[in-house]
């Protein structure tokens, strides 16, 4: 199994210069992905352009939207900036889309909260109709794979019928497992005759100050969901020991790739989570 890392663009007080560092940092410590969550209502950095930001300082690690909210976006503007990202980073993207659980994300961007899976629908075929060449715009440096995120039986339809592969948010190993197996029967039911590559987050806090540092990030990150915030801090890996276990449980679990949600934004955060499962 791989292990990726996200920037820490949703985390209080992270700074540009620091989220360069963090990105150099990184593929210097030989993780697989840098990732990027996305909200409109909230005080992070654009996903898009922090990305854009690390092809710059990084010539190895893929970049990934872990994942992108592409049904309050525009789609014909948002495949031009995928594709102009792409050719950035030299072929070394991943997009990831999820339909979102925020309404104020989409209130924000004038779309509707309802009826977000179907243009969630319209726009990946929108996407893949404009990166084939069917279109006018900028195609891609190479072929972006394509993860579909949620754990919806609606979300594991469309990874079955439209995407390369599946991304969960941070669960439970145990969820996941029983997640894996449900996409990989709608996989089955769906006709495809190879299996989805299989991705998954994971919430990491590590050092003396790290269950403070994550339960404080974390009670703010998620005030909207109410008692889903305890729920969500009580998981976060706090100890080198609990993240290696954590890690161990994903891979037998069947998860290709587990990128792992700091919540600090020290660049020195991701000595310690590859000290602790690289090594």
């Amino acid at each position: 199994m791989e292990i990726g890392l996200a920037l820490p663009t949703t985390v209080p007080d992270v700074s540009g210069r620091g989220l360069l560092e963090w990105a150099r940092r990184a593929e210097g410590l030989g993780f697989s992905t840098l990732g990027v969550l996305d909200r409109v209502v909230y005080g992070n950095y654009e996903p898009l352009l922090s990305l854009a930001a690390a092809a710059a300082v990084t010539e190895r690690i893929r970049l990934a939207t872990t994942v992108l909210l592409a049904a309050c976006r525009d789609t014909t503007l948002l495949a031009k900036q995928l594709a102009t990202l792409d050719h950035l980073c030299g072929g070394r993207l991943v997009v990831g889309l999820a339909a979102g659980d925020r309404e104020d994300d989409f209130t924000a961007t004038g779309t509707s909260f309802a009826g977000r899976g179907k243009r969630l629908d319209d726009a990946v075929a929108e996407l893949r109709a404009a990166w084939s060449g069917a279109g006018p715009g900028l195609r891609p440096y190479g072929r972006p794979p394509l993860l579909i995120g949620g754990h919806s039986a609606a979300a594991m339809r469309r990874s079955a019928r439209s995407g390369d592969g599946w991304i969960s948010g941070g669960s439970s190993v145990t969820r996941y497992a029983d997640l894996v197996a449900r996409v990989r029967a709608e996989w089955r039911r769906q006709g495809r005759d190879r299996s989805p590559r299989l991705v998954s987050l994971c919430y990491v806090s590590l050092g003396p100050d790290g269950p403070r540092r994550a339960e404080s990030y974390l009670r703010g990150y998620y005030a909207f969901a109410g008692e889903k915030a305890a729920h969500v801090v009580a998981g976060v890996a706090t100890e080198p020991g609990r993240l290696r276990d954590l890690a161990r449980g994903y891979a037998e679990a069947g998860c290709d790739e587990l990128i792992l949600l700091p919540c600090a934004a020290d660049p020195e955060q991701a000595d310690l989570i590859a000290a602790a499962v690289l090594s």
